[in-house]
């Protein structure tokens, strides 16, 4: 504590300015970049993995080109504002991918449900009738941490601004594709390779 004191007075720092700061060179940066684009591809193997097995593949295809989208999307948003990508933006995209994957996972295991009480190959039938068992879930999930994070945001402190950044994007994207995209691209993988 005292050298702490000692580091204050010599630089005369206030409690209102910041402790920590993270500006990293090229190098650091290109290896977060690398790590972070690792972490969401084993995550990315990983959801597949686990879909497969607990669904069929087409399901996890799905999820995994609507995922894709989520992620592209959220990478485009800071490239177009040119937001410095860092560690808290690992963190939230890793988040994003999470909450993405586990609200596709519901509106599936509701045409899984659907599936088997429908004629066959009835699978735009069955994915729109399970997208109307699942939107209103979706949605005010979505709000509701949406409505979280927002204050976040408004509340936090910068470091918590650039976890929240992300989330935001990510969860709206999220919502969108879980509904829009993962389901229509099942539908289409169905009816094109039937049983995969």
């Amino acid at each position: 504590m005292e050298l702490f004191g000692l580091f204050k007075e010599k630089y005369s720092l206030d409690e209102s300015q910041p402790l920590r700061s993270e500006q990293f060179g090229p190098a650091m940066g290109k290896e977060i970049q690398n790590k972070a684009l690792l972490s969401v591809i084993i995550a990315t193997i990983g959801m597949l993995i686990y879909i497969t097995f607990r669904f069929q593949l087409s399901y996890g295809i799905s999820a995994i080109l609507a995922l894709t989208h989520d992620v592209l999307f959220v990478l485009a948003i800071y490239a177009i504002f040119r937001i410095p990508l860092n560690s808290p933006f690992v963190a939230a995209m890793l988040t994003v991918v999470g909450y993405s994957i586990n609200d596709t996972i519901v509106v599936f295991d509701r045409i899984r449900e659907n599936m088997k009480h429908a004629k066959k190959n009835a699978y735009e039938e069955v994915a729109e009738m399970s997208i109307k068992q699942t939107i209103s879930r979706s949605i005010n999930t979505s709000l509701t941490t949406l409505l979280a994070i927002i204050a976040l945001y408004i509340f936090g402190v910068e470091s918590i601004r650039e976890f929240t950044l992300p989330l935001l994007t990510g969860i709206m994207v999220g919502t969108y594709s879980s509904i829009f995209i993962a389901s229509p691209i099942w539908v289409l993988i169905k009816g094109k390779k039937g049983n995969i």
